[in-house]
């Protein structure tokens, strides 16, 4: 942001106005007034010049995730979706990086897709290193996963509608422990939202319902609008800390990986952004709100932060 100093504007009486600099200051007077002389303020005369505006500060982003429909498929039928992309701002050449769903999920939050090529437990893809939920922890700051469908927290295998899969911070076992206490049910979601303790890092993942695996995107477009009122209505929101995005794990293999992603903040006006972005740039904005370096292949990626103009961490 640049200051802007007062060059040639119009005065009270409708006089053109020039300004002189002296000294370290700068003196406003009236061209054509009578006695009016370009001197030093006189003594007791204050100064100034505006400040620049602030640039928003984000200490929170939470990341909403619809699975298997492409850019397309999604601004068709899921209209409060895409109207918030209007609203705020949409990332319009965003892609997934991969398929299945698992290790887009990986590259989410670990900034790589750790040479996963299938949907299994993490039974069979323990992971090592820190994710971005961990980097958060050992910086002092908070990590959250709310998933529906979940009984237990960092619950390890599937059930009913609870896809494991699709729950990366289950996967990284040095984290095994962080995981039990802050990957909970959805059921959670509500009072951290009420009380405004919404994590520095958090991800909101739907059953496979919600999320438009096993049901229509309309159904999945009511879910999401539901919750992201509820999150406006909490003081995360209302005072600027948060920032929600929306994204897709992958399309359906037919529209080369393009997936819809939205991400929403209060002073997010009608932004369309062009740069070519995927997961691995939402692994360092993730990072960024942890405080930390994007790991892995996110250290490379764009910062999402710098093309909205939001100061993230």
């Amino acid at each position: 942001m640049v200051a802007l100093g007062l060059a040639a504007c119009t005065g009270s009486a409708g006089a053109p106005t020039t300004a002189t600099t002296v000294g370290s200051g700068t003196s406003i007077t009236a061209a054509g007034t009578p006695g009016a002389t370009s001197s030093a303020p006189t003594a007791g005369t204050a100064t100034t010049t505006p400040p620049a505006p602030a640039t928003p500060r984000v200490d929170k982003v939470l990341v909403f995730v619809v699975e298997n429909h492409s850019a397309g498929q999604m601004s068709a039928q899921m209209p409060y979706a895409v109207g918030l992309g209007r609203r705020y701002a949409v990332a319009a050449e965003y892609t997934a990086v991969t398929h299945p769903s698992l290790p887009n999920y990986l590259a989410m939050v670990g900034g790589s897709t750790y040479g996963v090529h299938d949907d299994d437990d993490p039974a069979e893809h323990p992971l090592r290193g820190a994710s971005v939920f961990g980097l958060a922890l050992a910086r002092g700051r908070t990590a959250g996963v709310y998933a529906e469908g979940m009984t237990s927290t960092c619950q390890l295998v599937a059930a009913g509608r609870y896809a494991v899969k699709h729950n990366p911070w289950a996967y990284f076992r040095d984290e095994r422990a962080a995981c039990r206490r802050f990957d909970q049910p959805l059921t959670a979601l509500p009072a951290a939202i009420t009380a405004g303790t919404l994590p520095s890092v958090g991800m909101v993942l739907p059953d496979l319902c919600h999320d438009a695996h096993d049901c229509s995107l309309a159904s999945a477009d009511d879910w999401f609008a539901e919750w992201m009122r509820r999150v406006e209505s909490g003081p995360d929101w209302t005072t600027g800390r948060l920032l929600v995005v929306l994204t897709t794990d992958e399309d359906d293999h037919h529209a080369g990986n393009r997936v819809l992603t939205v991400l929403a903040h209060p002073d997010l006006h009608e932004r369309r952004v062009h740069a070519t972005l995927d997961h691995f740039a939402l692994a360092r904005l993730l990072a960024e709100a942890a405080g930390a370096p994007g790991p892995r292949k996110a250290a490379a990626a764009p910062s999402v932060s710098e093309l909205l103009g939001l100061r993230v961490g």
